[in-house]
């Protein structure tokens, strides 16, 4: 059910203009959360190598690990977000540490997600990260998410054996880029080929991920790490993208057909605020995404400024009725409309 905007008009510039004052991003902060998660998570991976297996304390440091770097790997979202040419030790940090050893570099978001936040692209068949479902029938819902358990292996596949393959051939390097180099949710989706939105480095990027797979690989036949360490890293990546999955579908209404843009105002009401003041939100939305709707209308808001936005938002608007339509109470509320609508109910907007 699409909101009626020719009978309300949103306040955007008002919005604007409550906000302009949270749009610059803090380092410390992105440095000190980001270094504490991914430090957290792989002591947490290092201590369930080491633990008694499937014993209580290795379920929960496994947990642990897992959702301390996806907290980690969600940090790519910001990336594509700060400002060209900024944050550049950060990047390159966040690539050795995380992008590479998870197998999700940075040039595999950087560029796509862009084009997400594109007016004319949004909601589009050329959108990646935007599948109508409230269009399609539930099973599509179900099966994206059962989705996730491959995508390690895809992933592995793709930069340890894929990537040198492309590297003897130039058209095969084509279809690579075009169809495994996206962290996107529609299979269908063809990347554009390489262009100034997308990360210059994305090759050496690409070399450096597989280097450090096949590092890792050849680590565990000589003996020098556990062999169990390729099955915790799978079980850990498998809990990432699924997490992901849920969150994924928790951040938009996905009502767009597909075949027409969006204004500004229609992609905030079709994406998703879950506030939440509880401990859980911020573990399975980190890094600010629970402000997903309020993301959309201020793309390059920073994730530690964007709570502040939201309760300034909802509190001061003149008109705060529109605004707070994109809001759902938990990420249980916020599939549950979502699978309302996708089986033809109304909602509960």
């Amino acid at each position: 059910m699409k909101p009626d905007l020719k009978k309300e008009i949103f306040p955007l510039k008002e919005a604007r203009d409550m906000v302009k004052d949270l749009m610059t991003p803090n380092p410390l902060i992105y440095w000190s959360d980001f270094l504490f998660s991914v430090t957290l998570g792989w002591a947490a991976f290092y201590a369930t190598l080491k633990l008694p297996f499937f014993t209580p304390w290795q379920i929960v440091t496994y947990l642990i690990a897992s959702f301390a770097l996806y907290r980690a790997v969600i940090f790519t979202h910001e990336l594509t977000h700060l400002k060209k040419g900024t944050f550049k030790a950060f990047r390159l940090v966040w690539n050795v540490i995380c992008g590479f050893p998870m197998m999700v570099p940075s040039f595999t978001y950087h560029g796509v997600h862009n084009d997400h936040h594109t007016r004319d692209i949004y909601g589009t068949a050329r959108d990646g990260e935007y599948i109508p479902f409230v269009s399609k029938r539930p099973f599509h819902m179900i099966t994206y998410v059962l989705l996730a358990s491959i995508l390690p292996l895809f992933f592995a596949l793709r930069f340890l054996i894929f990537a040198p393959l492309g590297w003897l051939s130039k058209s095969f390097a084509g279809f690579i880029w075009e169809r495994a180099s996206s962290l996107t949710i529609d299979l269908a989706y063809h990347r554009p080929g390489p262009a100034k939105r997308d990360d210059p480095t994305w090759r050496l990027q690409e070399f450096f991920t597989f280097v450090f797979g096949w590092t890792a690989i050849g680590l565990v036949i000589y003996g020098a790490i556990p062999g169990g360490a390729l099955v915790l890293w799978y079980a850990v990546a498998l809990l990432v993208f699924t997490l992901n999955s849920f969150r994924t579908l928790a951040a938009h209404a996905y009502r767009n057909s597909g075949d027409r843009p969006m204004t500004v105002a229609e992609q905030y009401l079709d994406s998703v605020d879950v506030p939440g003041r509880d401990f859980l939100t911020p573990l399975w939305a980190p890094v600010g995404l629970r402000y997903h709707a309020t993301h959309h209308l201020f793309p390059n808001m920073p994730y530690h400024t964007l709570d502040q936005a939201h309760r300034r938002l909802a509190a001061g608007l003149s008109n705060n009725t529109l605004y707070l339509k994109a809001t759902r109470k938990s990420l249980g509320h916020a599939l549950k409309v979502l699978w309302g609508e996708v089986e033809g109910g109304r909602g509960q907007l």
